[in-house]
């Protein structure tokens, strides 16, 4: 199968509808949720349970398309905390990693993904199902596809909790879409960090919180996770 060959449930039409709301900065999913205007126009940070709801979602929707993967391949980093609870949820405990490197900062990326470590597990012959937490630019999606083909792999799906519009590459399921800079559970403190350093001021606190309101991300837990780091 082309890796960027794409079937399944995530239709053509409530794509095209979905990106006209993302191109807006809307964030969009298949459930219908009218838009709350406190949302962070910047950011989005899905909770826990989220996530989790996006997951048994994806899940419902892997299993009724009729596709049954004999490898579950998470993305390193972002992909591995989903792949994870997809294993569970797909009753399929044959979970593998690979590692594909792209980012330098928030909104900023290499000119190039490259993979620094080959799937860790044997496909060829095998259907395959790539999880990762957002379809972003999309290249890095399509350079694990393409290794995983080189691979021998005999079909390749491609799952991802987010799809963003300026993705090149569309997986075969996606639970929501949006425009907005993506922070998971796994990446706060992380997140958080490079927020305070981008800001032009000395990155205080309070300006971080302010930052991120109506983010998913409350002021306390935002100067905890701060407080981790001094």
């Amino acid at each position: 199968m082309s890796p960027q060959r794409y079937i399944g449930f995530s239709g053509d039409i409530q794509y095209l509808a979905d990106k006209a709301l993302m191109d807006q900065g809307l964030e969009t999913g298949k459930s219908t949720r009218g838009f709350d205007p406190l949302q962070n126009p910047k950011y989005v940070a899905p909770s826990w349970d989220d996530v989790y709801g996006m997951l048994v979602d994806l899940a419902s929707e892997i299993r009724l398309s009729g596709y049954n993967p004999q490898v579950i391949v998470g993305v390193s980093r972002g992909g591995w905390p989903p792949a994870r609870v997809m294993s569970d949820l797909l009753e399929n405990p044959n979970l593998a990693n690979m590692k594909v490197e792209f980012y330098k900062n928030i909104g900023v990326t290499a000119k190039r993904p490259k993979i620094t470590q080959p799937v860790t597990s044997e496909v060829s012959g095998k259907r395959v199902l790539v999880v990762d937490d957002v379809a972003d630019s999309g290249h890095s999606l399509r350079v694990a596809s393409k290794h995983l083909a080189r691979k021998g792999a005999q079909e390749i799906r491609v799952c991802t909790l987010y799809l963003k519009p300026k993705s090149v590459f569309k997986p075969n399921h996606f639970a929501r879409t949006t425009s907005k800079w993506v922070i998971f559970p796994w990446e706060r403190l992380e997140a958080v960090n490079l927020i305070k350093r981008n800001l032009r001021s000395d990155g205080r606190t309070y300006e971080v919180i302010r930052e991120l309101k109506g983010s998913g991300l409350s002021g306390p837990l935002i100067r905890k996770l701060l407080a981790l780091d001094r």
